[in-house]
């Protein structure tokens, strides 16, 4: 037996005795585990299913052990998300810090700040977000106004952030900042830093949505002390480190149809309950054909999430394929939603009362909440322009529009 079907047999002997049975298979809405410092397990097979994995060091398996991660090879690795997808477990936790920005801190982060902020992010003990829109700067990001001024051995932080995942129930934010108004392009003058939510003048505020749901916050910044040590790469050199990050966003997004964050909605069981296969009405066989090329275009979609995770463990730039996989996933979730909304007819119009199903009534506010994922994370028409130039390398139009 060769090394790595050893790992692979003694991977799935571990997933089977340390990953409870409530732990495997779809997770409802709510059901998922957001690491932090005010971690909340709804059970005990939660709470068993978070620590077994965080004492493994695989909440980040392919991190070194010198930082908290699992130490684990490409192949390991591949190995372990294959294995878990088989047995259908949950992830143990949510974290944006580990999605996003622990892997620019691996390759831009000075020894100090990888041994200050990695490990308490892979033990899952820091909650992070993202601070990089702005109202006047969203698809425009390098336009942000957020600015950090230099005041001896730290900055001071004034302006404000929208559309923040979580600002409200976060720990520490990676957030962009104008250190160099002056700059000739207006990339040339922005940075990184992480800062403390907790910290005196910041102000995270909920934002009510259309669906019912606040996951978004705007949060505000009023003379706001940033310590130095907290600049992650160079000064005014932050767009390039953004870039990376919103790399690893689109990647991390682009898996959400995967088994890491599994959708509690299947199409095909709730097209054939409310369209029986007995009925032959012409609308009713149209939306089964609808129904039919999502699911091949779904299926498509995850064959190709697990292509791109090799092709990336191999060491390729998926830079442009996750733009493509994030443009791809948010709209064909958005499709789905209105067709189930079409499939359900009037049982789709409920919003609270028990007259409606629980699932009926949480369709109705998926379907709009859809529509947000075609914008977060970079919206599909900045997913278009990133592929036109980085995968199909066309020119920029000319200035003044095409003639």
């Amino acid at each position: 037996m060769s090394s790595i079907e050893a790992f692979r047999a003694d991977t799935c002997a571990w997933l089977e005795a340390n990953c409870p049975a409530s732990q495997r298979g779809p997770a409802r809405d709510g059901e998922l585990v957001w690491g932090g410092s005010r971690v909340e397990f709804l059970n005990e097979d939660q709470r068993l299913w978070f620590e077994r994995m965080r004492e493994r060091g695989w909440f980040c398996p392919d991190w070194p052990t010198a930082y908290g991660g699992g130490g684990l090879s490409p192949e390991e690795d591949a190995v372990l998300q294959q294995e878990m997808k088989r047995l259908k477990c949950r992830p143990p936790q949510i974290n944006l810090g580990i999605w996003m920005l622990g892997p620019v801190l691996l390759e831009y982060g000075t020894e100090e700040q990888k041994q200050r902020l990695l490990p308490p992010m892979a033990r899952g003990e820091v909650r992070w977000c993202q601070g990089f829109s702005e109202p006047n700067a969203g698809s425009d990001l390098a336009s942000l106004r957020t600015a950090a001024v230099d005041a001896g051995d730290h900055f001071v932080v004034n302006g404000s952030k929208i559309w923040t995942s979580y600002g409200d129930k976060s720990d520490w934010m990676y957030c962009l900042v104008r250190t160099d108004p002056q700059a000739a392009k207006k990339q040339e003058g922005i940075s990184l830093v992480v800062l403390d939510m907790h910290a005196e003048g910041v102000e995270a505020r909920p934002i009510d949505l259309i669906s019912g749901k606040s996951a978004f916050c705007e949060v505000f910044f009023d003379n706001v002390k940033v310590p130095k040590d907290n600049l992650i790469g160079p000064l005014n050199g932050g767009w390039t480190l953004a870039k990376r990050l919103l790399q690893h966003e689109r990647s991390a997004m682009s898996k959400f149809g995967d088994f890491c964050l599994p959708n509690h909605f299947d199409l095909m069981e709730i097209v054939n309950r409310y369209l029986p296969p007995d009925r032959q009405t012409p609308s009713d066989i149209a939306l089964r054909a609808r129904a039919q090329s999502l699911a091949l275009d779904e299926q498509a979609y995850n064959l190709t999430v697990q292509r791109m995770g090799q092709q990336a463990r191999a060491g390729q730039d998926v830079s442009g394929i996750a733009a493509i996989m994030k443009l791809v996933h948010t709209e064909q979730e958005k499709q789905k939603f209105e067709l189930l909304v079409d499939v359900m007819g009037h049982r789709a119009l409920g919003w609270e009362g028990d007259e409606f199903g629980e699932q009926e009534l949480a369709i109705s506010k998926a379907w709009l909440l859809s529509y947000t994922q075609t914008i977060s994370g970079g919206s599909s028409e900045v997913q278009l322009n990133v592929i036109a130039k980085r995968v199909l390398q066309l020119p920029d139009a000319p200035k003044g529009g095409a003639q």
